[in-house]
C-alpha cells in the first residue's frame, strides 16, 4: 500500500509560516553548573541533553519533564556576550525551530529583517534575527 504524505502549508497575511513551534527558552547564566543544580535539585527539572562542541560552547537543556515540548537551555552569559555583543542577555531569549532554516533565513533577509549569519554550532545550525525594537531571537534547524 502506498503512503500518502500530507504537507500543510500555513499562509498568514500572505506570508508562508516557517516557524512551527516555540522550542526552547535560552537563559543566560553566569555559572552553568550552579544554574543546573538550582533547576534540577531545587525546582525538580530533568536534564534533557548536555552537549559540548569542544570549543567552549556548552549546551545544557532542561525541562519540567523529559516529555515537555518546550525546554530551557542554560547558556554561559560571558561566552555568548563575547560571541554576539549585540544581544541583550539580561532576560531569556526565544529559540524557534524551523524545518527549513536556510529558506527561512533567506525569506527574512529578503524582507530587510536584520539577520545574523547561519552558524554551525557543531551539533546544530542556528541564526539570529532582530525585531523592529532590536530584540533578538534565534532560529534553529530541528
Amino acid at each position: 500500500m502506498d503512503k500518502i504524505i500530507v504537507v500543510e502549508k500555513i499562509i498568514r497575511n500572505g506570508v508562508t509560516l516557517m516557524i512551527n513551534k516555540v522550542g526552547q527558552i535560552m537563559l543566560y547564566v553566569n555559572n552553568q553548573d550552579e544554574a543546573l543544580n538550582f533547576w534540577t535539585e531545587k525546582v525538580g527539572f530533568a536534564v534533557i541533553a548536555t552537549e559540548d562542541n569542544g570549543q567552549g560552547m556548552r549546551w545544557i537543556e532542561i525541562a519540567p519533564t523529559k516529555e515537555a515540548e518546550t525546554s530551557i537551555v542554560l547558556h554561559n552569559k560571558e561566552l555568548i556576550s563575547k560571541m554576539q555583543p549585540e544581544l541583550t542577555l539580561g532576560t531569556p531569549s526565544l529559540l524557534f525551530f524551523s524545518e527549513n532554516l536556510d529558506q527561512f533565513h533567506q525569506e527574512l533577509s529578503n524582507k530587510n529583517v536584520t539577520v545574523g549569519e547561519i552558524v554551525n554550532m557543531g551539533f546544530r545550525k542556528v541564526f539570529n534575527f532582530a525585531d523592529s525594537e532590536g530584540n533578538y531571537f534565534a532560529v534553529m534547524e530541528k
